[in-house]
């Protein structure tokens, strides 16, 4: 049952059926990875047609592994050629890659039972919101003059409006006069945030301030 359908040639139907599972399988891939989650449309193209290009190239190379591998791992260099992905986003394309690879070497049983495993262990731990953070996080980023002293400069601020921060990344802006600084916070209440603003303009100077919900593109 787990045999290879290309073995010991490539015959019309173990080429149809390799090609169509793959097609099959990066379509329910693609609804996978969209199950509450948003992505642009081009991604959700590219996971449905990765696994039976990625399959085409493996059944070219006629069994040779290696040079299949060389080959299909040049698809991967695409997706850096684009706006950079959320972690979601790479390893979706990490499955569908390795699907039509082992449909490619025509394993379509081993393929399809894979395919089944990881959709339910990505449905799951979707499901349970696996990893996610408090839904009251905001990133909050705070510009001030390199004159002052960042460390502890907003404490007593952060006691009052919020429930829990961290300073998870300063960078210098604007030719190094300037400090960008990124908070993870919890605010206490929502109804006190233009109160917290209003404080944070009068310590940086009017300064730009960004608060809003954190994203998974701000966690890589």
């Amino acid at each position: 049952m787990f045999n290879s359908l290309l073995s010991p040639a490539i015959t019309l139907f173990s080429f149809l059926a390799c090609m169509a599972t793959a097609i099959v399988l990066g379509v329910l891939t693609a609804l996978v990875f969209s199950f509450r989650s948003r992505h642009s449309s081009s991604f959700t193209l590219a996971l449905a047609l990765l696994p039976a290009a990625v399959t085409m190239v493996i059944i070219m190379v006629n069994g040779n592994i290696g040079a299949g591998l060389a080959v299909a791992g040049t698809f991967a260099l695409v997706r850096f050629r684009s706006a950079q992905g959320t972690a979601r986003e790479i390893v979706g394309l990490f499955l569908s890659m390795s699907i039509g690879l082992v449909c490619g070497m025509g394993y379509i049983y081993v393929a399809i039972l894979y395919f089944v495993i990881m959709a339910a262990f990505v449905l799951l731990l979707t499901l349970v919101k696996f990893g996610e953070r408090n839904s009251g996080s905001r990133m909050l980023k705070i510009t001030i003059p390199e004159t002052l002293d960042y460390d502890g400069l907003f404490d007593d601020l952060f006691d009052k409006y919020t429930s829990y921060h961290e300073l998870v990344r300063v960078k210098t802006t604007n030719m190094g006069t300037l400090y960008e600084l990124s908070y993870l916070i919890n605010l206490k209440s929502d109804s006190g945030t233009k109160a917290f603003m209003d404080d944070l303009r009068c310590r940086n100077g009017n300064l730009n301030i960004i608060c809003g919900r954190e994203t998974d593109k701000d966690s890589i």
